[in-house]
């Protein structure tokens, strides 16, 4: 057990990790490039100061250097070691506070062909990665099962989910699946932006854009935060400011923390069903379910309700924006300073395999089934989902604004609508973090053929929908 000090010491030198991430990525023009986030780049700073890298090179020199160990004592990294699982439950919480959620036929209305396109592009991530493992990975490599499930985990789901899924890997027995699935999101990351920019300049030179203008710069100053508040919540978020009496931060990271709640509260009784029905068959899923899929269904369910009491104006979205982010941060940076390159290395081939895979079907599914699936701006509304199912949503928003930087193709709203059919099941979801658990309880190929009905499903619907939205006037 440590001590409150080390906790504060542990988040003091991951201050001073991403300042250095920031001032990197400053200075390294290939980092700018690659629009790496300054959070990723820490994260290997620390990595690079640890045990894995700088303690081995030091133990290889002198065995009784005091650097065996890096710069970082080994309390401070236990911290960052537990990190990852907690901070990952306030990203979650944070995706829908704040939001305006329309109704499921509103959102159907305008975003199916996103939903679809969506969905065919996370499923098929299980397809692939469940294939290569049931006929390269587990007979050439004797690899667990479970590795089937990391692309999607890595890919569809970040860093984010990658870091916060390291619990349930280990109780499952397959703790080397959390630094692998780590080493995938960064593979993810880095080639979701390289071939995105790549595509989106072989787009502009072969005229498949629909939009018009130059590759845009990224502007993160908004002149309005709240740009879909009517003239009520206006007003009560103006007199809400005169009379607060608790910094408007502090009221955001409450209603974070009830969304959390309500997660907890539902894995809780969702633990208690099972415990009551198929548990009792021996069957288990829920114990290995963590908590942040849950704190995601939370966050709906408090916007939900504060807009029913007509109190939607206490929660500011750019707040929520910043409690996430910072979330986000801790996630990543403790995730990649505490990853076992040694798990990586015992596991390169497979690694390989899967990296390649994964990418392979993210760009099949961009350039095939993009202009078969999305009726219209089928390049612009495409890229965003292909950005985000190999990194973060940042990604996918990343691309999105070079392409079409004025919204003239409705790219945007198409892909917030979809991430509220998306983000609950897939990416994420809650699907994400059975995924694993139902590979080891049922086996790979009942798994197998489930995504690949889902799969099928999703194309054809595709496919239908296309062709409908193509024959209306």
């Amino acid at each position: 057990m440590f001590r409150l000090i080390t906790v504060f010491w542990a988040f003091i030198f991951l201050g001073v990790l991403l300042l250095l991430g920031r001032i990197v990525r400053q200075r390294w023009p290939l980092m700018q490039a690659l629009y790496m986030p300054s959070s990723v780049i820490a994260g290997v700073i620390g990595l690079l100061l640890g045990p894995t890298v700088l303690g081995a090179i030091a133990g290889r020199l002198s065995p009784d250097s005091a650097w065996v160990n890096g710069i970082f004592a080994e309390d401070i990294r236990e911290v960052w070691r537990q990190s990852p699982s907690i901070f990952i439950n306030i990203v979650f919480a944070c995706l829908f506070l704040g939001e305006v959620i329309p109704s499921p036929r509103e959102i159907w209305q305008k975003a199916s062909p996103q939903v679809a396109f969506g969905q065919i592009l996370a499923w098929g991530q299980y397809v692939v990665g469940l294939g290569l493992t049931l006929v390269i990975l587990v007979p050439l490599f004797q690899v667990d099962p479970i590795a089937g499930a990391l692309i999607e985990v890595a890919f569809e789901g970040g860093h984010g989910t990658a870091a916060g899924m390291a619990e349930t890997f280990t109780a499952l027995n397959f703790a080397a699946g959390a630094d692998m699935a780590l080493g995938l999101a960064t593979v993810g990351l880095v080639s979701g932006v390289v071939a995105g920019v790549v595509l989106i300049n072989w787009a502009r030179r072969t005229n498949r854009l629909q939009v018009a203008g130059a590759i845009a710069p990224i502007d993160d100053n908004f002149e309005d935060p709240h740009p879909h508040d009517d003239p009520e919540t206006r007003v009560a978020r103006q007199q809400l400011r005169r009379n607060l009496l608790i910094d408007p931060l502090s009221l955001n990271f409450c209603f974070v923390g009830l969304a959390i709640i309500v997660g907890w509260l539902i894995l809780e009784a969702l633990r208690w069903l099972e415990r009551l029905t198929w548990g009792q068959t021996g069957l288990t899923l829920m114990p290995y379910v963590p908590l942040f899929p849950l704190a995601l269904i939370g966050g709906i369910l408090v916007q939900v309700l504060l807009v029913r009491l007509r109190k939607q104006y206490l929660i500011s979205r750019p707040l929520i924006n910043h409690i996430g982010g910072v979330a986000l941060d801790v996630t990543i940076v403790t995730a990649l300073a505490t990853l076992s390159l040694a798990a990586i290395g015992e596991n390169l081939l497979p690694f390989l395999v899967l990296s390649f895979g994964g990418i392979f079907w993210n760009l099949f599914v961009m350039l095939y089934l993009g202009p078969r699936i999305l009726p219209v701006f089928w390049f612009e509304r495409g890229i965003g989902d292909m950005g985000q199912s190999m990194g973060v949503t940042s990604t996918g928003l990343l691309l999105i604004r070079m392409v079409d930087p004025h919204n003239q193709s409705g790219a945007l709203e198409s892909f917030a609508y979809k991430q509220i059919l998306f983000e609950p099941i897939v990416g994420g979801g809650l699907f994400t973090a059975a995924a694993p658990i139902l590979i080891r309880n049922v086996g790979v190929v009942p798994v197998l053929l489930l995504t690949t009905l889902l799969l099928l499903f999703w194309l054809g619907f595709g496919l239908w929908n296309c062709h409908q939205i193509r024959r209306s006037p």
